[in-house]
């Protein structure tokens, strides 16, 4: 589908734990680094209470929930950008997704090795987001001699090409990510080229043990320090009991975590803001069929959207028919809706909403 989220952090820090219990993909887990060395992608189905309800009400022979992929990426260790612990490969993978779910180890076992030896969370996020600094400066900085040896011919362009660069690596050798320089619209064509890691979308996931995940502790606060600094997302997440329940059955896991006292789980939370970091709706469609959830960015417009079920969709666009679905809920049917006067017929330039029911005119 082309949406997807690495997971990342330090070795034994329980990426691929939480990679597992997301996706069932089987990813091998040991207690020692370097577990994972190719990266695993595992689909998985986005939770959405939405397409129940729909299907209560439409009652279709099949529901297809959309998706979004995880990708399972080797740990980062100090180094990395320079080649230790397979970096360079590793850094390579994590240039490959979209955005980055930075898993971050919160509980104490002495079973349980640590790289660097001992429990501090914003160090360890501070090392692998050093080594993602240090490989973006590299970048930055190839590009910047590259373009320095143009500019001999004296073309004006060229000159503020070299300016960017220069600002851009003055702001990552301060220890800036890239996603806090504010990009001109004259510099975006150069900005996008590069394809920088600090560039990414960040949530941090802290791992927890059981107590933690109902009382912080002082390893999930200095997470959601850096975190709120950032201007990014915390999800406390115990991957030991995910990988147990996600092999649970439906009413078994909710009774579970009604025992606990957590409305939903750690991986709901996690694929529901994979799904938000990447900035991403639903909207649905439905025939006498099937009921299917489809994603797109926000902003898309209806043709583009159209285009996601098939080409032909799209180059033939009439019109898109539009149903909210909370209407659908408030008045149980299509019918009733047309009845009450909430249909709307939109031309090229409706730009698709999150919830909306659609149904797509066009020529072949």
């Amino acid at each position: 589908m082309g949406f997807n989220c690495g997971i990342v952090g330090l070795p034994n820090v329980g990426k691929s734990t939480l990679f597992n219990a997301i996706t069932a993909a089987g990813a091998r887990i040991a207690n020692f680094p370097f577990t994972t060395i190719e990266p695993q992608v595992g689909v998985v189905a986005v939770p959405d209470k939405r397409l129940d309800d729909l299907a209560m009400i439409f009652k279709p022979p099949k529901v297809i929930p959309t998706t979004i992929e995880f990708v399972d990426i080797a740990g980062l260790v100090r180094n990395a950008s320079k080649g230790e612990g397979l970096g360079n490969q590793f850094l390579a993978h994590i240039r490959e997704v979209d955005a980055i779910a930075h898993v971050v180890r919160c509980f104490k076992n002495e079973d349980v090795i640590h790289v660097e030896n001992d429990l501090n969370p914003r160090r360890d996020i501070e090392i692998v987001e050093t080594e993602l600094l240090f490989r973006d400066l590299d970048t930055i900085e190839k590009k910047l001699h590259e373009t320095e040896k143009k500019a001999k011919s004296g073309d004006k362009k060229i000159k503020q090409e070299i300016e960017f660069y220069t600002k851009l690596k003055n702001h990552v050798g301060g220890g800036k990510p890239v996603r806090s320089y504010k990009v001109e619209e004259t510099e975006r064509d150069h900005f996008n080229y590069l394809h920088l890691l600090t560039n990414k979308p960040v949530m941090y996931v802290a791992n927890v043990d059981e107590d933690g995940l109902t009382k912080e502790n002082e390893y999930t606060q200095a997470v959601r320090k850096v975190a709120n600094d950032e201007g990014a997302k915390v999800i406390l997440v115990d991957a030991e009991m995910e990988a147990e329940i996600a092999n649970m059955s439906y009413d078994e896991r909710e009774e579970f975590l009604k025992d606990l006292g957590l409305a939903e789980s750690g991986l709901d939370k996690v694929i529901h803001e994979g799904y938000g970091l990447l900035n991403l709706i639903t909207f649905f469609t439905h025939n006498e069929k099937e009921l299917r959830a489809w994603t797109v960015t926000q902003g898309t417009k209806a043709p583009r959207a159209a285009g996601k079920i098939h080409t032909d969709f799209e180059r033939g666009f009439i019109r898109a028919e539009v149903i909210k679905y909370a209407d659908l809920v408030k008045y149980g049917s299509e019918h009733a809706i047309r009845e009450k006067g909430h249909f709307a017929v939109h031309g090229h330039d409706y730009v698709v909403e999150d919830g909306d029911g659609i149904f797509f005119r066009f020529n072949v």
